[in-house]
């Protein structure tokens, strides 16, 4: 073991432990790598392990400063903005507030008490591994139970913000501002023209910039370059077809001159292939850095479309997508920032993870430069185009569109500084006010979000580094990573795995006491009245749900086969040459009724059928399952469910089920939220059928229509598929409607059974489980220490009776099961 680590044992007061680290050879590289397992193995003992867990994590955030342990200043953040309520939240050191690198984490003792919830997090997170430690092993249900609960505390949470702008609006640059690292993403790294979806995201297993590069598949390059080559191929259209031009410039970038009079299967040779053997492998390459600026370099060849050294090779049609981690930033904890191309791909996995990423998105952020924000045709139309997918068919609930420059203006000489400042908020105002103006005229877009979703920011980068004409504040940097700051929501990870825990050692310590089975059973028999009482509530709600969207799309259908020829027409005969169309077409047809663009708007003849259908149901599907707001789905009757424990933890006459009643209480609250999660995952292919059924029922015409070729193929290609809806019309979207309806009935099904069977099973496990002192551990001191935690998280003490309760509550009871 080197110097470095047992200096830090000695300095933290560990030293008794240097030797148990010798002997598992942990250098000081191995140290920033250990995980929490490991650290339980080499210091088992909690106090010692719980000093030694924050003493890392605090040395991890400040690799390149003295050691932390000594510092306690605070470190002033901008005003939160949160929806929830802040008592008791840390706040995080907000990245290049007071310096252009992340600065460190300080715990603060903001919450009531005398520990942070750093401290909190860790010193439950110990006490539930010993009391996984002490249940015994062996073949009994209420074990099982127990261990798989306890196990399931540990949730990783992440939300993923997309992240939308053309070349030069300053994407990059306000990335690496926003989270605090300047060399991060170069100019231009980041570029809506180009095919590759980019994530950054948190570095937690060590102190490296690393960039994970995954890539598509030999199969999929070989079907692509059939495309790119058809493009290509004629040149006599290529100062007018943009895509002409880009199906030449990609070919280029890997193979310079020799892709001319070749086959896809000439190219497919592994000798242009030689420097990124991971392609042709199938696997996966991996960058790693000290520093941000040198990963970034690397990463030129992967992700930018340009190169200042000519004939210089770019890989970025071979790659699928790049992971880009961050060390040492807390605004990326539980925070994705991903770069998501305008509209999708025309390789079918890039637009298979380009979809799924969409619909994840609960925030998306639009960045374009000031000067033409209002005007600019490009984020607008990706606005248009994603709305659907980010809305009814995702979960996105909020809309960020960033104006960046904002520190431009046109100054003179005679202007005084104040002159300019006083101009540029002007301009900054104005800009607000003009991109609100736009987006209320977008009627399809105002279906799936309403004015409050939808938040204008003007950004300057390069002032918030700079700080020569506008205040930090000014250039809204600080807004953005607050909105980061909030989704992090570190308040909600401590408290949601405090208050498990608590859940479960009431379960454990109730079961341990035979006292008042009377009243236990009493308890038991109205809890299951009212768990009948409010499912009946459920199911009324959403019975009455499918009578409505019934409704909708019965009028939906009709309006479709009475405009199905006007909306066929619209994509199938563009305001463009028959000689551009046709290789159009031509890959409509190959690609199942879908073909997009690098440049122009995308080209779905299966959307466009379907338009009637979601327009039918659009307004009615964002009220039932809303992302916005605290309501929840179906009218709030999820949320609104309730066993009425609160009630009764509040009366005296319960006091002998006091543990039960917390133990139901909090299992309530989390069956909810598990409920609402899988409804959310749920909607999105609900949303999705009806155009997936449209696309089904036209496959047989696309197949039959790729067939053709040469002369006359275009309008040949059109008869068939016009032909194919004329004679589908009156089955097809009746066809749509159906499918969307069962998939609305079986979710509506399953969400009473779950929740029946879920909660009749937590009542029976609390209220018909007790005296089995003989299988579970005594966990009342373990109780209390997580009961004190949580009540200090909510701002609470502990109430004479609470203490009562656990203090008098036998631990050593005979075992009786009725």
């Amino acid at each position: 073991m080197d110097d470095f680590v047992c200096d830090k044992l000695t300095k933290w007061g560990l030293s008794e432990w240097i030797q148990t680290f010798q002997d598992h050879e942990v250098d000081k590289e191995r140290l920033y790598c250990l995980e929490d397992r490991d650290i339980a193995d080499l210091i088992p003992k909690v106090g010692p392990r719980s000093t030694f867990r924050k003493r890392l994590k605090l040395l991890k955030e400040q690799p390149n400063t003295t050691d932390p342990e000594t510092s306690d200043s605070s470190v002033e953040v901008c005003p939160s903005t949160s929806k929830t309520n802040d008592k008791g939240k840390r706040k995080l050191d907000l990245p290049g507030e007071s310096s252009q690198s992340p600065a460190s984490k300080r715990p603060r003792d903001d919450i009531q008490g005398s520990y942070t919830e750093e401290e909190i997090l860790s010193d439950v997170k110990d006490t539930m591994r010993c009391v996984l430690g002490k249940l015994p092993d062996k073949d009994d249900k209420f074990i099982k139970f127990l261990k798989k609960n306890i196990n399931d505390l540990e949730t990783e949470k992440s939300e993923l913000v997309g992240v939308f702008g053309k070349t030069g609006a300053g994407k990059s640059s306000l990335i690496n501002a926003v989270i605090g690292v300047e060399d991060l993403l170069p100019s231009g790294s980041i570029r809506a023209c180009t095919s590759v979806m980019i994530k950054v995201e948190a570095n937690m297993k060590n102190p490296k910039y690393e960039a994970d590069i995954e890539f598509i598949t030999k199969e999929e390059w070989k079907e692509e370059l059939w495309t790119l080559i058809n493009f290509a191929g004629d040149n006599e259209d290529q100062e007018n077809d943009k895509d002409d031009q880009d199906s030449v410039e990609t070919l280029s970038l890997l193979y310079g001159e020799e892709w001319k009079n070749k086959t896809p299967e000439n190219l497919m040779d592994k000798k242009y292939y030689r420097e990124i053997p991971e392609f042709l492998s199938s696997g996966r390459k991996t960058l790693t850095s000290d520093t941000a600026k040198k990963l970034s370099s690397a990463l030129v060849k992967y992700t930018q479309s340009k190169s200042k050294k000519e004939g210089a090779k770019r890989y970025w049609p071979l790659v699928k997508c790049v992971t880009v981690r961050v060390p040492n930033n807390p605004l990326l904890q539980h925070v994705t920032l991903v770069d998501l191309p305008g509209n999708g791909d025309r390789n079918k996995s890039r637009d298979t993870m380009w979809k799924k990423v969409i619909g994840s998105c609960s925030t998306v952020w639009i960045v374009t430069d000031i000067n033409r924000a209002a005007s600019e045709k490009e984020p607008w139309e990706i606005l248009k185009e994603s709305c659907s997918q980010l809305g009814n068919g995702g979960q996105c609930w909020q809309i960020h569109f960033i104006c960046t420059k904002s520190d431009r203006c046109e100054d003179s000489d005679d202007q005084s500084d104040d002159d300019v400042h006083a101009q540029i908020l002007e301009q900054n105002e104005q800009a607000k006010i003009d991109v609100m103006a736009e987006f209320n005229k977008l009627k399809d877009v105002k279906k799936h979000f309403s004015e409050e979703c939808f938040k204008v920011f003007t950004v300057s980068s390069k002032e918030f580094l700079r700080k020569k004409r506008l205040d930090p504040n000014e250039t809204e940097i600080p807004k953005l990573q607050n909105v980061l700051q909030e989704l992090n929501d570190d308040h909600s990870e401590t408290f949601n795995y405090v208050s498990g825990a608590h859940r479960i050692l009431s379960l454990m310590q109730g079961a341990s006491s035979r006292e008042g089975a009377h009243i236990k059973n009493d308890v038991c028999t109205g809890l299951e009245k009212k768990l009948s009482l409010e499912l009946l509530k459920v199911n009324e709600t959403m019975n009455a749900t499918l009578t409505v969207f019934e409704g909708c799309l019965s009028g939906g259908v009709e309006q479709s086969k009475g405009e199905w020829e006007e909306l066929l027409k619209s994509v199938i005969y563009p305001d463009v040459s028959d000689k551009v169309f046709q290789k159009i077409l031509k890959c409509v047809v190959e690609n199942d009724g879908i073909h997009k663009p690098k440049y122009g708007e995308l080209i779905n003849v299966n959307m466009k059928l379907a338009s009637c259908l979601t327009d039918s149901i659009d307004e009615e599907f964002k009220k039932t399952f809303p992302n916005e707001g605290n309501s929840g789905p179906f009218n709030g009757v999820i949320n609104a469910f309730s066993l009425g424990t609160e009630k009764k933890l509040k009366n005296k006459k319960y006091k002998n089920a006091k543990l039960q009643l917390t133990f139901l209480r909090t299992e309530e609250e989390k069956m909810k939220t598990k409920l609402n999660k899988i409804i959310s995952e749920r909607k999105k292919t609900i949303y999705s059928s009806l155009e997936t059924t449209i696309e089904e029922e036209m496959k047989p015409c696309y197949d039959g229509a790729e067939i053709f070729q040469g002369i006359g193929s275009m309008n040949k290609m059109r008869e068939t598929i016009e032909e194919h809806v004329r004679r589908s019309k009156d089955v097809m979207f009746d066809h749509a409607k159906d499918a969307m309806m069962k998939q609305l009935m079986d979710l509506m099904l399953d969400i009473p059974e779950k929740l029946e069977s879920t909660m009749q099973k937590s009542i029976v496990l609390s209220l018909k489980t007790y005296g089995v002192s003989q299988s579970l551990p005594d966990v009342r001191e373990e109780l209390r220490k997580v009961d004190k935690h949580y009540n200090e998280l909510i701002g609470t003490t502990v109430s004479p009776d609470d203490d009562a309760t656990l203090r008098d509550s036998p631990g050593q009871a005979a075992a009786v099961r009725p």
